[in-house]
C-alpha cells in the first residue's frame, strides 16, 4: 500500500465538482418510517483507517460516501449517495429527463426532490435505463407517474431485467446479501460499502417497461428538446447496455461500462459472465465516437471526469484494463493454467496498478480471471481427480478423517493462522465445519479467520462475504432485505417467461411419473401456448391460433382460457377452480403439487 498515490487528491477534488447541496439528514424513509437509506451512518470515514480497514478500500469508502446534488455541466445534475447507483437529471426544454432511477421508488422521490428543491419545479418528461441491472431503474415509480412519458432503454432490456431477477432471483439474492453486506453493521470493523457505491437501498422496487428501444450504434433521439447519440454496448457490463452523448452539452454518459473501479466479469452474486473482450472494444469504439465530442464523462456510479484529455486517459486506460485481463488469462490457459493458477500469477502492468480507478474495489483481478477461464473453458480444470469429487460435507468428513480428527485439523488450522495463512487456515476449518456443523469451536475459529481476511480486503465486496460469513456462523442464515420480484418486476414476464419461471419450479423426481398438456389461451392477447408434463420436465411452446401442438397429441388434458394478467396471477397467488376452462381441472392441482418453493435463507456457510 506505501507504494499507492495516496498524496494524489485529484478523486477527491472531481468528487467534489459542482457541488450544490446534500440530503440533510441523508436519511430516507418508507411510508410506514421505516429506514431504507442511510447514508449519515458512514460519517465515520471521515476519520483515518484503522487497522480493521484496508487503506485502499477505506480511501475508496470515503469518495462514494459523498451525498448530494451536483453539477456535473450546463444543465446536467447528478444525485449522488442516496443509493448504490447515481441519478442523472438533464434540464430539457420544457422539464427534465431522469437517468437512472436508483434502486427504490422511496430513494429515487428523494433524489428528485432535492433536485427540485434548488433548480425548481420541473416535471420528468423523459426516462432512461442505461441497462438491465435493478439499481438503474427500480426506482422508476417514485419519479413518474405519467403515462406519456418516453422511456429509453437498450434493445432486450426488459427480458434480461426480468430474466436476471426472477429465474435465478432468489439465489441472486441470498448471494447478494454477502456480496452488499447487506445486514453488516456501518462500521470501521464492518460495512465500508462495496466499492461501486455504499450499498443497495431496502425500499420499493418498480419496473416501468420502456416506450422506445435503442437498437443500434449511432441511433438518435430527440427528447424534450434534448439530442442525445448513442452507443449500444450488449455484453458488457449487462446484457443490454448503452452508452450516450449529449452533443449540445458536450456530455458523454458512460453507464456502468467504465467506473471508478475495476468492475465484475462476475459478480460474486452470480450472472451470466460477462465478456470482456467486447467490454474493451465497446470502451474503445466509445473514445472513436465520442472523445472529440466531450468536456466531461459520467457514469451511472462515482463522479465524473472532466476534460478531453482526462476522458481520453482514464476510458483508455479502464479498455487497457478488460483487455489485459481477458488476453492474459487467454495466453495463460493455453500454456495449461487453470483459473485459480491463473489468478495467482497475472499481475497487472505498473501504469494500471498506479491508477486508483483500475483498482478492485467491486470486481477484483482474482475473480475476474477465473470467471474469463469459465467463460472459455467452464467449470473443468481437465484434472480427472477434479471431474467427479465428493460434494462438500463428503468430502469435508473424509478430510477430517485423514488428518485425525476434528482437534488435530483445528490445532494444525491455528498454527497456520498464527503464521498469517489465512488463507489455508479457511481452508482447514472450512472442513471441519461442513464434517460437523455443531462443532462451535470450529465455527468460532472459522470465523475468526473470515473476520481477519475481511479486514485485510483492498476490495469491498470480498470484506462483505468474509465478514458476512463470520457473522452467519455465530448467528446462523438470513434472509435478504430486499425484494427484487415486485408485482412490477413480475408484471412484465412475457408468457414465454412465465412458463419459464414455473418449469425451473418443478420438483423433478416428485413429476417423473406425471403425464399431461394444458393449453393456455391468453384472450387478451389472442395467443394459445401449450405446456407437457413429461418425464419430469415441463415444456412450452406457442401453438397456432385454433390448432394443436404438432406432436401427435393434440388433444389437451386441460384447456384454459384467461388473460396474459391472470396468467401472472397464478405464478404469483395460486392456482384456483374459478378459471374458464374445458377438460379436467384437477390437472391445474396436480401441476401445483409439483411445484418447489425456494429457500430465500439456504445455508452459505454451513452445510
Amino acid at each position: 500500500m506505501a507504494d499507492l498515490p495516496f498524496h494524489d487528491r485529484a478523486d477527491f477534488e472531481d468528487a467534489d465538482r459542482g457541488f450544490v447541496a446534500r440530503l440533510s439528514p441523508g436519511v430516507v424513509r418508507a411510508a410506514g418510517g421505516k429506514v431504507v437509506w442511510d447514508n449519515d451512518s458512514y460519517a465515520f470515514l471521515e476519520g483515518d483507517p484503522p487497522p480493521e480497514a484496508n487503506p485502499s478500500l477505506w480511501r475508496q469508502a470515503r469518495l462514494c460516501a459523498k451525498q448530494g446534488l451536483y453539477e456535473v455541466t450546463g444543465g446536467i445534475y447528478q444525485v449522488r449517495g442516496l443509493d448504490l447507483s447515481n441519478m442523472t437529471i438533464v434540464e430539457g426544454e420544457r422539464g427534465v429527463i431522469v437517468i437512472d432511477p436508483l434502486v427504490s421508488t422511496e430513494c429515487a422521490a428523494a433524489a428528485l426532490r432535492l433536485y427540485r428543491d434548488h433548480r425548481g419545479e420541473r416535471p420528468v418528461t423523459g426516462l432512461i435505463y442505461t441497462h438491465s441491472h435493478v439499481d438503474h431503474f427500480g426506482g422508476a415509480r417514485g419519479v413518474i407517474d405519467a403515462e406519456d412519458v418516453p422511456i429509453l432503454a437498450p434493445a432486450h432490456f426488459i427480458e434480461h431485467a426480468v430474466a436476471e431477477n426472477v429465474y435465478a432471483g432468489t439465489a441472486m439474492n441470498r448471494r447478494a446479501l454477502y456480496m452488499y453486506g447487506q445486514l453488516l453493521p456501518h462500521s470501521p470493523e464492518g460495512r465500508l460499502g462495496c466499492g461501486l457505491g455504499m450499498g443497495t437501498s431496502s425500499g420499493t422496487v418498480s419496473l416501468i417497461p420502456p416506450t422506445l428501444d435503442i437498437t443500434h450504434t449511432g441511433q438518435e433521439e430527440t427528447i424534450d428538446g434534448v439530442r442525445i447519440v448513442f452507443q449500444l454496448t450488449p455484453g458488457t457490463e449487462a446484457p443490454a447496455e448503452m452508452n450516450f452523448l449529449f452533443p449540445a452539452q458536450r456530455a458523454l454518459c458512460m453507464a456502468e461500462n467504465a467506473t471508478h473501479n475495476l468492475h465484475n466479469i462476475l459478480t460474486l452474486r452470480g450472472a451470466l459472465v460477462r465478456d470482456a473482450r467486447v467490454w474493451a472494444r465497446y470502451l474503445d469504439e466509445a473514445i472513436t465516437l465520442f472523445a472529440d465530442r466531450a468536456d466531461v464523462a459520467f457514469a451511472s456510479h462515482h463522479w465524473p471526469t472532466w476534460g478531453r484529455a482526462n476522458i481520453v486517459r482514464f476510458l483508455t486506460r479502464q479498455r487497457d484494463l478488460y483487455a489485459y485481463l481477458h488476453d492474459q488469462t487467454l495466453r495463460l490457459l493455453n500454456r495449461g493454467l487453470n483459473g485459480t493458477e491463473i489468478a495467482e500469477v497475472m499481475r497487472m502492468p505498473p501504469a494500471l496498478e498506479q491508477a486508483w480507478h483500475t483498482h478492485g474495489y467491486y470486481g477484483s483481478v482474482s475473480h475476474n480471471v477465473k470467471a474469463i477461464y469459465q467463460r472459455y473453458l467452464g467449470w473443468f480444470d481437465g484434472n480427472p481427480a477434479h471431474l467427479w469429487e465428493h460434494p462438500p460435507v463428503e468430502q469435508a468428513r473424509r478430510y477430517v478423517e485423514c488428518l485425525g480428527g476434528s482437534a488435530a485439523v483445528l490445532k494444525t488450522a491455528e498454527r497456520y493462522l498464527q503464521d498469517g495463512d489465512l488463507r489455508f487456515a479457511a481452508t482447514l476449518v472450512n472442513h471441519v465445519v461442513f464434517a460437523d456443523e455443531g462443532d462451535r469451536a470450529a465455527r468460532e475459529l472459522l470465523a475468526r479467520v473470515y473476520t481477519r481476511l475481511g479486514h485485510g480486503a483492498e476490495n469491498a465486496t470480498w470484506r462483505n462475504v468474509y465478514l458476512t460469513g463470520a457473522a452467519e456462523l455465530a448467528g446462523g442464515p438470513s434472509s435478504p432485505p430486499t425484494d427484487t420480484t415486485s408485482p412490477d418486476m413480475l408484471g412484465a414476464l412475457s408468457p414465454e417467461q412465465v412458463f419459464d419461471s414455473l418449469a425451473i419450479r418443478v420438483d423433478g423426481p416428485r413429476a417423473w411419473d406425471e403425464r399431461f398438456v394444458i393449453d393456455w389461451h391468453l384472450t387478451d392477447l389472442d395467443e394459445r401456448h401449450r405446456t407437457t408434463m413429461s418425464d419430469g420436465a415441463l415444456t412450452h411452446r406457442r401453438t397456432p391460433s385454433g390448432k394443436g401442438g404438432g406432436d401427435g397429441q393434440d388433444g389437451a388434458d386441460l384447456t384454459l382460457r384467461l388473460t396474459s394478467r391472470r396468467l401472472l396471477d397464478l405464478l404469483i397467488q395460486g392456482f384456483p377452480d374459478d378459471l374458464d376452462h374445458d377438460g379436467d381441472i384437477a390437472v391445474l392441482h396436480r401441476l401445483a403439487a409439483v411445484l418447489d418453493e425456494p429457500t430465500r435463507n439456504f445455508a452459505v456457510v454451513t452445510p
